[in-house]
């Protein structure tokens, strides 16, 4: 396992060519909403904080509680085990690199009894925001995702093809309409044309594979490659995966993620370069909104 991690880290740091570690919310990031979706009756969102999480609603992802909080909703963080009692009266659970331990580790994040839990919550009318990433963290949330018939690489995905300019990392991926690799759906075409989204970067995550009825919103290209890290580095073809996709499930919402950075806005480095919804040139801050909003049903 020590060996396993350690290649692990180097190939992070290969990957994204900076010290992933430094990582801090960007203090300059402007989360203000100028016209928010709710006024009255605010959704309500319960924060995942429960399972050793990377990213916490005071931590790595404080920029986007702070988005969707300015956009109308009431952001609830919980520390507690997933069962009916916790998710009872809540519209949309968002979860943010969970891991199954505080240190880095294969570990499943969830008990069968939250999976089936979670499951049984979605298909009566919940919404779901499930966001993983690279090595180890498709590990720790493979068995929820394989709950609503996800499966996780566990791994990173990789395409110089399609690498988004200005980082230089083939692990960062640029996903636009010119590229053909953003799907056409509510959550890219927003309730009108301000609300359009045109470019999403992604900064190192795996790759996801739907079952039927899902839609791949952020498509890899058939040039993508998964690099296992868990199988020595081994390289396998990504094509016809994605890194985002969407279904509706029971009367309920499913929003699977296989990449992080992209909902939050840091700066990483020695160099300070922003990360997710800061980074230049991108949709990611719309991108973060559409996501809820069609969660919430705002959206069909």
């Amino acid at each position: 396992m020590a060996r396993e991690l350690a290649v692990a880290v180097a190939v992070l740091l290969v990957g994204c060519g900076t010290a992933l570690a430094q990582q801090v919310p960007d203090p300059n990031f402007d989360a203000k909403v100028a016209k928010p979706a709710y006024t009255e009756k605010r959704p309500k969102v319960l924060f995942d904080e429960g399972h050793f999480n990377v990213h916490t609603s005071g931590g790595g992802y404080k920029t986007f509680v702070d988005l969707i909080t300015s956009d109308g909703y009431a952001v609830t963080p919980i520390a507690k085990r997933f069962d009916a009692k916790v998710l009872e009266g809540m519209d949309i659970l968002v979860i943010a690199n969970a891991r199954g331990a505080p240190m880095p580790s294969e570990k499943a994040a969830f008990t069968d009894e939250e999976c089936a839990a979670v499951k049984q919550w979605v298909e009566g009318g919940g919404a779901l925001l499930l966001i993983t990433d690279h090595y180890p963290m498709g590990h720790a949330a493979a068995g929820l995702g394989k709950a609503f018939g996800v499966d996780m690489s566990k791994g990173a995905a990789i395409d110089a093809a399609h690498a988004a300019p200005g980082f230089g990392s083939p692990s960062v991926l640029l996903f636009s309409r010119e590229n053909q690799l953003l799907a056409d759906h509510a959550i890219t075409r927003g309730r009108d044309r301000s609300e359009k989204i045109d470019k999403v970067v992604t900064f190192t995550g795996q790759s996801l594979k739907g079952p039927e009825g899902s839609v791949a919103l952020l498509k890899l290209a058939d040039s993508a490659v998964d690099r296992l890290t868990a199988e020595n580095g081994r390289q396998v073809s990504a094509a016809g995966r994605c890194q985002g996709l969407a279904m509706k499930f029971g009367m309920g919402r499913v929003v699977v993620m296989g990449e992080a950075g992209q909902l939050s806005a840091q700066l990483v480095g020695p160099q300070r370069r922003p990360m997710g919804m800061n980074f230049p040139g991108c949709d990611n801050k719309q991108w973060a909104l559409n996501v809820v909003h069609w969660l919430s049903g705002l959206m069909d």
